[in-house]
């Protein structure tokens, strides 16, 4: 049997005055019991020892129990608390220290300290509640959290910390001044809440946390929506996070899986993976991201499978000797460049598809910087499909591009291998290797060039064999300056323009074209620059017009006329 008691300050036949009084009633009776509150406040602090319930006899709110200072309520042994409203201030207003302790229907207010606090080794249940300014905290304990509102914590709303495990379902977090919902050395269920407002990361996993989060919303927060850090690991799923600073963050070695997420206006990135951070991430789909859809950088290295990116400025960008491998890619409708690989980064590329962006793939960087594309499609890209600079390596095997100024070029010392390529009505050409570039090409296929299908410029060396260049309006294929190579059974048709444009150091080897091979007329040499020394003032090595001189002034002046500046 459950002993009951009655608390009323009005008085009356077998009541108790305070809530203190009841409770050291009911501990000399060693029972359980229930004890009823008549509506109030009540000034008091509470230590509750056994099997005790405190119930708001009228209805959630209408018992109020505060302190000046210091703890509200203390419970040792299986505490349920219902429809009270406790308020504290610098301290934990209420502590379970000992056993279990259930809240729901109530209201837990902490100015300055802590709301809830489940130490070692207890249980704390939250149902139904309202967490105000301050943190609930669960140390080393077991928690439950069910369709409660935490508002405007001084620092985390919720934090599981020293091998917690605790659920956190259908609740909502906002204006939280640091994290919504802080893992560390713990793990975290959180299921369908909602969380708004946080001023850092509103999910953070960190010092090897185990953080699994599922059909979430996220939503006008200062940094990440979600954070995994410091070995940290776990999973998000059907996540949809908007306005965020970073959609997801990954860093320092940590290594969740990612699936299903939505991540739509995000101010910088979408998925954001640095510092030997992993990951994996599955059909998701990033949309208007303000700087970058999918980044990888200083030494990244997640697997992205299945990732939808549209209308947003970069595409997926893999820097600072990053990695990635990103398969089954799907990108459309961006103001810059779909796929960039920088700075001495690795990254595998397969069937990917982008349209309508300003650039298809671009890589620039030492000999450490290569990529790979397989099985991929650019169509209705404005300037290059594949542009390769520097030093990078760039390797292609069965990709398209459709339209746009140039398909595949190779610049400066960079690197191109094509395989089994094709590029379609180009307005520029085909395939360009210039500066020092090296192209290398087997089986490429260019159609409708409205120039050249093949063009080697400046000191380029064209290894190309097996390919076909048809229809193209100028050349099917230009040699300019001192571009050296080899042309190997290769084919030139169509009725437009010529077949070879010869400038000698190209071997021609099993040429099958109708049409003409032009031999390029050598440029006369350029007359030596006139030079006029002056040994107090400049060099020119051509004609100036126009000019102004001073020697020996420390101050000039100079004035521009017609609506310009003067310095």
């Amino acid at each position: 049997m459950v002993a009951r008691y009655v608390v009323s300050p009005r008085g009356g036949r077998r009541t108790y005055p305070d809530i203190t009084s009841a409770l050291t009633a009911a501990a000399g009776r060693g029972r359980a019991a229930l004890i009823e509150i008549a509506p109030g406040h009540y000034e008091e602090a509470l230590t509750v020892r056994g099997d005790v319930q405190l119930a708001a006899s009228g209805g959630p709110g209408s018992v109020v129990v505060s302190r000046p200072r210091g703890a509200v309520l203390d419970a040792f042994g299986a505490v349920r608390v219902h429809g009270l409203v406790l308020t504290g201030r610098d301290a934990d207003v209420v502590g379970c220290h000992a056993g279990t302790l259930t809240l729901d229907h109530s209201e837990i207010r902490a100015h300055n300290g802590v709301c809830v606090h489940a130490r070692p080794h207890t249980s704390v249940t939250l149902r139904d509640s309202v967490v105000l300014y301050g943190r609930t905290l669960f140390a080393g304990s077991e928690g439950l959290v069910e369709r409660c509102r935490f508002t405007d914590a001084a620092d985390n709303a919720v934090a599981v910390i020293e091998g917690a495990r605790v659920a956190v379902r259908d609740s909502r977090i906002e204006g939280s001044r640091i994290h919504g919902v802080r893992v560390s050395d713990a793990r975290a269920q959180v299921t369908g809440c909602e969380l708004t407002g946080t001023g850092k990361a509103a999910l953070m996993a960190d010092t090897r946390a185990e953080l699994t989060v599922a059909g979430c919303a996220v939503d006008a927060v200062h940094a990440e929506a979600v954070m995994f850090i410091e070995q940290s690991r776990g999973s998000v799923d059907g996540t949809r996070v908007t306005d965020a600073e970073h959609g997801i963050g990954v860093a320092s070695g940590a290594d969740p899986v990612v699936r299903g997420c939505v991540f739509t206006a995000c101010r910088d990135t979408g998925i954001n993976v640095q510092t030997s951070g992993r990951g994996r991430f599955e059909d998701c789909e990033v949309v208007e991201a303000g700087n970058v859809a999918v980044f990888s950088t200083k030494g990244g290295a997640p697997e992205v499978h299945g990732c939808r990116i549209s209308r947003g400025n970069v595409g997926i960008a893999v820097t600072e000797a990053a990695r990635g491998t990103f398969t089954r890619i799907g990108i459309e409708d961006l103001t810059g460049t779909a796929l960039r690989v920088y700075d001495a980064s690795r990254a595998v590329f397969a069937q990917v598809r982008a349209e309508r962006c300003p650039t298809g793939l671009e890589t620039q960087g030492n000999g450490g910087t290569t990529a790979e594309v397989t099985d991929a499609a650019f169509h209705d890209i404005d300037m290059a499909a594949v542009a390769a600079l520097g030093q990078s390596r760039v390797t292609l095997k069965d990709v398209a591009a459709q339209g746009g100024l140039l398909g595949f070029g190779a610049g400066e010392e960079a690197q191109l291998i094509v395989h089994d390529c094709g590029v379609t009505g180009p307005s520029a050409g085909g395939a360009i290797g210039f500066g020092k570039a090296r192209l290398v090409a087997r089986n490429l296929t260019v159609t409708g060039s409205e120039a050249f299908g093949l063009c080697g410029k400046d000191s380029a060396y064209l290894d190309v064999a097996h390919s076909e260049f048809v229809d193209c309006a100028a050349a099917g294929a230009s040699f300019d300056d001192d571009c050296g190579g080899r042309l190997v059974d290769c084919a030139v048709g169509g009725t437009r323009g010529v077949a070879v444009q010869d400038n000698g150091r190209v071997d021609l080897v099993s040429l099958r074209t109708s049409l003409p091979v032009v031999q390029q007329t050598a440029k006369p040499a350029a007359p030596p620059p006139t030079i006029i020394n002056h040994f107090h003032g400049p060099v020119f090595h051509a004609a100036v017009h126009g000019a102004h001189f001073a020697w020996n002034n420390t101050d000039v002046s100079q004035q521009t006329h017609e609506g310009g500046s003067r310095t």
